[in-house]
């Protein structure tokens, strides 16, 4: 590892007609320009710059504080000025896993540190850091005589756009983020938002013109920007409340439960800290080449590096499993196989499923097509006892975590899958019912070690108890976080669905690989689906903050094959399918489909059986958001890349250069494309194979059907 780091005075000290101090900083290539300071009533604020232009106009920063249950002096309001401090990094570190092989940490930093005007008064500093392709900043509370345990009522800060740019978003709900995207004017927020459909937990956006992050921006003049957070601990998630006249979008907390009566969420309780604290960092990710919003590690760079030990337990890997078959309605979670199913198809008939899925010899079938196929997991949802006491309910003490239904012998399927070299992946659903995992975890884990499971699927289905807590509120952050370690310290990798979005934190916690926190491939099979532009948009929102599990390879396309008449389908072509390994990143990619799907189309299967899950380099080739992505990743330890190209609605012909391969070797490309006459809605699975021999002087149009894709397996000579 290289590092410098040192302080360096590099920031300017400006003085604007004896009324305001400002303190101007640029990220290392210069293109971007921070400035810091208070105005003339003692308020911090910042404004941002990008290549001479206005990205965000003066915006202000601050906290909401009080002593337990004693209002205090706002952070925020009124400052004296106590130091300024400013730094220099540029470092770089290699992760457990990921999309490159190394990371380069390169930035500024501002660190401004402020007294509040109270009578027993409390410092806080605020932390800029400029990169290249970005700026992040963060609160904090050091340790203080004046300030031990308080609870934070609110965040002051702001993001103050300079217009009404275009914007992918979905609407502010702090307890889902399973939304379609909306694509609209910032002055549009509020007539798009949308109920969100398909699931027996109903959810209701925020009323107001409130979205989500990762929210992705465009302005006028073709800037990206995109606005998330990183390293998101002990603190409640983040939403943007944006005023639609003035386009400035205000940090707006999960409250949680302790005030009921309060009807303002601006006096609800945030969280409770001791100092010394820090908040998450804010996060801007800027750049005129929408390839380069991909490309950026600023997020990953804000966290904290790896705390776990020894990282030998963890492993990417490819995994199929026992959980398509019951969202398609063909089996059952429960054992009792008596539930109804009127989502199995749109003909208005009601289909009893009586077949339970997680059996010991359905099981066996799945693990003996992962080790026939090289698949290195196997995931079985429905094992345990509980699930035909609960669908739905907001109900406790629901699962134990450890006891199988009757016709799963646990012991026996984890054996058989040793002996076949496949691991079994266990799933941990929650339904809710936080504080009864908190009480089993322990236990569970013990047991998974004890079957040699080494991966988990942890699931947070419906409503939390405590009742009234939010997914996304600092009760549930702390328990992902408490859920993450504590699986760490028994060599358990996770992947969580249902969670608050990630932040960043894989990078400390290398065991966390993946979680869903967005709308992922089930949503298909029993709802409206996901429109074919959904996977254009979740690189730039979703994914900034870590890998997603989405769930991609299904080549069965429309769920009439399964029940005439049925109007259920995926939104994208086979070819598109196999394109999202390469652009959906997740180092746990799940090979969806059922197997006799994959049996019957063994030439397009190829592509998933060779594709890779971690990667020495990633190029980001074209992107455009909402609309087209093409990406080629290189095979870790390998000189084979593989390449994945989609589209949104629209036809198009992408021209792909293979610049980025050795110069003077030659490779053997095989290409899975769309038919000519293919498309999501017509022709999903019509799809053509052809080889050729390429090198790094290689440029190819290749024309993508509507809501279709192309993948490219490229294996060195």
């Amino acid at each position: 590892m290289k590092k410098i780091s040192f302080l360096i005075g590099m920031c300017t000290l400006l003085h604007i007609s004896g009324r305001a101090q400002n303190h101007v900083c640029h990220s290392p290539n210069g293109q971007i320009r921070l400035s810091l300071g208070l105005d003339g009533k003692g308020q911090p604020q910042y404004s941002v710059m990008f290549k001479g232009k206005a990205i965000v106009e003066p915006s202000h920063l601050g906290l909401k504080l009080k002593d337990h249950d004693k209002p205090r002096a706002d952070f925020g309001l009124s400052y004296a000025q106590l130091a300024i401090d400013s730094a220099k990094v540029d470092e770089s570190w290699e992760p457990i896993w990921g999309e490159v092989k190394t990371i380069r940490n390169n930035y500024k930093s501002l660190i401004l540190t402020l007294k509040d005007n109270a009578a027993n008064s409390s410092v806080v500093k605020i932390e800029f850091r400029v990169f290249n392709d970005g700026v992040g900043f963060r609160y904090e509370l050091p340790d203080q005589q004046n300030l031990k345990s308080f609870i934070l009522l609110d965040e002051l800060s702001t993001f103050n756009l300079t217009g009404d740019h275009k914007i992918w978003w979905m609407p502010g709900d702090f307890d889902t983020n399973e939304y379609n995207y909306n694509t609209s004017l910032i002055s549009e927020i509020e007539k798009n938002t949308k109920k969100r459909d398909g699931n027996i937990f109903t959810s209701t956006p925020i009323k107001g013109a409130f979205v989500q992050t990762p929210l992705m921006a465009k302005t006028a003049e073709s800037v990206y920007v995109n606005i998330h957070e990183a390293a998101l601990v002990d603190y409640p998630a983040m939403d943007l409340q944006f005023d639609t006249k003035t386009f400035e979008a205000k940090a707006t907390l999960a409250h949680d439960a302790s005030n009921p009566e309060e009807s303002d969420p601006a006096k609800k309780n945030k969280a409770y800290l001791r100092t010394p604290a820090k908040s998450p960092w804010r996060t801007l990710v800027i750049s005129d080449d929408a390839r380069q919003i991909l490309s950026s590690k600023m997020i990953l760079n804000l966290n904290e590096p790896s705390k776990v030990k020894n990282p030998s337990f963890i492993k990417p890997m490819k995994y199929c499993g026992i959980w398509l078959e019951m969202h398609l309605g063909l089996s059952t979670w429960d054992m009792a196989g008596t539930q109804a199913a009127s989502d199995a198809g749109s003909d208005g008939k009601t289909t009893k499923r009586t077949k339970h899925g997680a059996t010991t010899a359905n099981t066996k079938k799945y693990i003996d097509f992962a080790s026939k196929n090289g698949l290195g997991g196997v995931l079985v949802e429905g094992w345990n006892t509980g699930w035909e006491e609960w669908f739905g309910l907001w109900k406790e003490d629901v699962f134990d975590f450890v006891t199988p239904y009757p016709d799963y012998d646990v012991v026996e399927v984890n054996r058989y899958a040793h002996s076949k070299g496949v691991n079994m992946i266990t799933h941990h659903e929650t339904s809710g019912s936080v504080t009864n995992y908190d009480r089993w975890m322990d236990t569970a884990y013990k047991a998974m070690n004890k079957w040699g499971s080494p991966a988990l699927k942890s699931g947070y289905v419906g409503r939390i108890i405590p009742r009234g807590e939010y997914h996304d509120g600092f009760w549930m952050v702390s328990h992902y976080l408490r859920a993450i370690k504590k699986a760490a310290e028994k060599n358990i990798m996770v992947v969580a669905h249902e969670p608050v979005r990630p932040t960043g934190l894989h990078r400390t916690y290398p065991n966390f690989m993946a979680a869903e926190a967005a709308r992922g491939q089930e949503f298909n099979f029993w709802s409206e689906g996901n429109p074919p532009e959904h996977e254009t948009i979740l690189p730039f929102t979703r994914i900034m903050g870590g890998p997603m599990d989405y769930t991609p390879g299904i080549f069965k396309i429309k769920k009439s094959s399964y029940y005439p008449g049925a109007k259920e389908q995926v939104h994208t072509t086979l070819a598109k399918q196999l394109a999202l390994y390469i652009t959906l990143y997740s180092p746990v990619q799940m090979v969806t489909d059922l197997p006799e799907n994959y049996e019957a189309k063994p030439d397009a299967f190829q592509f998933i059986k060779d594709v890779a899950v971690d990667w020495d380099d990633t190029k980001i080739l074209l992107a455009e958001p909402g609309d087209y992505i093409a990406t080629a990743r290189k095979a870790k330890g390998t000189n084979n890349w593989f390449l994945g190209a989609i589209s949104d609605e629209n036809e198009r012909t992408l021209e792909l250069k293979f610049d980025f391969l050795d110069k003077g070797k030659s490779y053997e490309a095989t290409f899975y494309k769309d038919a000519p006459d293919a498309s999501w809605d017509n022709n999903p699975e019509a799809y053509v194979i052809e080889k050729k021999t390429i090198t790094s002087k290689t440029k190819m149009p290749v024309k993508l059907a509507k809501g279709g894709g192309v993948a490219v397996s490229i294996l060195a000579k």
